[in-house]
This record gives C-alpha cells, sequence and structure tokens, in this order.
C-alpha cells in the first residue's frame, strides 16, 4: 500500500531531512511540499541535493494545501503546528517535527516556550523505557504523533536505562553536549556564522534554560523517575550536524559494574537503531552521519561513583526526521525500520 505525503517547511534543514529519507521510502509517496517566504520557487533552489525531487514546487504552508493527504509532517518553527493541525482530520496521520505538542504540562510550556498552548500528542521516540514497556506501544495506530527535540531524545536515551532499573540517583543527573548548529535551522543569526562557529566552541542555553529540559525530565519520568533534576548544557562545535552528548549521574550504594551494564544492554536488545558498544568503546559523530542509529558507550567512574553514558546521533536523522519516519511506520502497522538505515557515511 502507498500512503500520499505532505511535508510541510520542506525549504528548511528538517524538512529537507524529512524529504531525503522519504525519498527512497517504498510506502510513502512525496506529493506536496510547502514553505513560508520561499513558497513559489523550485524545491530544488532549495534542497539542491534532492535530485529525484527536482520536479516539486513549494507551495503555501496552510491547512487547505496539506488537507488530502495520507500523511502530513510539519517541520515548522514553534508555535506554528498548531493551529495548521487543529484544521487537519482525525483520518491524517500528522507527525509534527517541530515543540509544539511535546510538553504534557501546560506550564512548562508557558515557561519555556510561551504562546498558546496546543497539547500533548504521543511521544515519538520509540525506544525510550517506560514503566510497563516502551515508549513504541504508545504509537501504534495514533494519528498525532510530536518527533522528538533532538537533544531531549539523546540525554533521555543515554540516561533512561539507569533510572528505569532504579541504579542512579535521579537527582543528580548532568549532560554536556557537542553539538553542530544545524539542530538550529536555517537562521541567519551571527552565532551560526562561519567566522563565528569555526575553530570555536559556545556555549547555549546555560543554566536550566534550555527549551529542551522539561521534555528531557518528562521523558525520564516516563521511565519510572519521580523526582529528577538535570544541569544541562550543550555547546555549539563546528561540525554540520550531529551530537555527542556525555551524560552522568551518581550510583546508588552498592550497584556493581556488571549491574549497570546489564540495565542499558537490557533496555535496548534487540533495538535496530539504538546499539551499546562493547566495553571500553565509546561512539563519535561520524559514526551515525546521515543514519537514524544512536550509538551508546557506557563506563563506570569508580573515584566519583558515577555512571558515565555517552551517545552519538546524527540531530538531524535520529534526533529529528528519522526518528519521525521511524514512528510514522510504527503508527501505520509498517515495519518498523523501512525506508531507514543504520549505516553511517564515511570518511
Amino acid at each position: 500500500m502507498s500512503y500520499s505525503v505532505a511535508v510541510a517547511g520542506a525549504s528548511g534543514y528538517a524538512g529537507g531531512e524529512v524529504l531525503r529519507l522519504l525519498a527512497d521510502h517504498p510506502s510513502f509517496e512525496i506529493r506536496t511540499v510547502t514553505a513560508g517566504s520561499n513558497a513559489g520557487s523550485p524545491l530544488i533552489e532549495h534542497q539542491p541535493h534532492l535530485r529525484s525531487l527536482a520536479h516539486l514546487t513549494l507551495q503555501e504552508t496552510n491547512a487547505e494545501t496539506l488537507a488530502g493527504h495520507d500523511v502530513v509532517f510539519l517541520a515548522l518553527p514553534h508555535g506554528a503546528s498548531g493551529a495548521i493541525s487543529a484544521q487537519l482530520g482525525d483520518e491524517v496521520l500528522v507527525v509534527d517535527c517541530g515543540a509544539d505538542h511535546r510538553l504534557t504540562s501546560e506550564a512548562d510550556w508557558n515557561a519555556f516556550y510561551g504562546g498558546e498552548y496546543a497539547g500533548a500528542w504521543a511521544y515519538g521516540v520509540p525506544e525510550l523505557p517506560s514503566v510497563g514497556g516502551k515508549q513504541r506501544d504508545a504509537l501504534a495506530g495514533v494519528t498525532r504523533i510530536a518527533a522528538p527535540g533532538c537533544n531531549a531524545s539523546s540525554v533521555s536515551l543515554a540516561m533512561a536505562p539507569g533510572v528505569a532499573a532504579g541504579i542512579v540517583d535521579e537527582t543528580g543527573i548532568v549532560a554536556v553536549l557537542a553539538v553542530g548548529p544545524s539542530g538550529a535551522g536555517k537562521n541567519l543569526k551571527t552565532t551560526y556564522l562561519a567566522s563565528e562557529l569555526l575553530g570555536n566552541a559556545v556555549p547555549y542555553g546555560v543554566g536550566g534554560t534550555h527549551r529542551h529540559i522539561p521534555e528531557i525530565l518528562q521523558a525520564l519520568r516516563s521511565a519510572g523517575a519521580t523526582n529528577p533534576a538535570i544541569s544541562f548544557t550543550p555547546v555549539l562545535v563546528p561540525m554540520a550536524r550531529g551530537i555527542l552528548a556525555t551524560v552522568s549521574a551518581p550510583l546508588k550504594p552498592g550497584v556493581t559494574v556488571d549491574e549497570v551494564r546489564a540495565a542499558w544492554t537490557d533496555a535496548y536488545s534487540g533495538e535496530p537503531f539504538v546499539q551499546v558498544l562493547p566495553a571500553g568503546t565509546f561512539p563519535r559523530t561520524s559514526d551515525v552521519l546521515g543514519a537514524n542509529t544512536a550509538l551508546i558507550g557506557i563506563a563506570v567512574d569508580a573515584a566519583a561513583n558515577r555512571v558515565v553514558s555517552v551517545i552519538a546521533v546524527d540531530n538531524l536523522v535520529k534526533g529529528t526526521a528519522g526518528a519521525a519516519i521511524q514512528c510514522a511506520n510504527i503508527a501505520l502497522g509498517l515495519p518498523e525500520t523501512t525506508g531507514l538505515s543504520v549505516n553511517g557515511v564515511a570518511p
């Protein structure tokens, strides 16, 4: 069976990555692409790497244009998805790659985003441990999915196994991330200029201000935490795409190295896209470039009595577009891996 697809925000990085992956998906037919100020121009002018989609022209982003498709992917700035999705019928599968529908708490939305709260949809991290199972259990058959924030899903996947196993102190989690600037979209800001970022590392969202913090805490509570707390510091580094997150937490008294290792390997056993590396091995962002893969390395710092979980993802694939398509596969009853690769690009 073939499903007709529309992608809104198709001239941006996230929308372009959704299209790149959909172009080789055997069950999805891309019929419509939309944009804001770029509407009316050929898609190929903005996504010149998508040669197989050169026949498409960007249309105006509105509910009328998006209606009539089986699946709609929204890759829009936060605050823009809620109003449009409300006008699409319940029979349409809508996957929001933005932030509008991730948070279950309206208070968190008001504190970190602001504007009208659009309500929460099924959260799009299938492998995330949750009480009684995995988050994928909440995705089958739904018609509204909130794809995750790339930083948030990385940190959550890195530490959720320890929380679910009850072996870490959830109040002492620390995360430091090296992040490529493509996660911020095609924003014309001084911070993202090559002359500012090349040969540089720039922290942002410091001191508990980053918008992905409530999403991380929400995911950890889903995994079984009762009162999680995190110190979260992302750092922009001069790589176009990728996240390397180092996430640590105190271990509870008496927890052994073997118990730590078992918590992570058991949590992701059989998962095609989240893989725990052998002991003593840690991932690099280049290992996941272009792939819908999250690689995790685990160590125990005995002197500090902390577990250290290092995770690498491509922020535009497993962090956004790949996760969105993976979730759409689940919702439609397709094999979860359809159209998605675990293989990266090297060198």
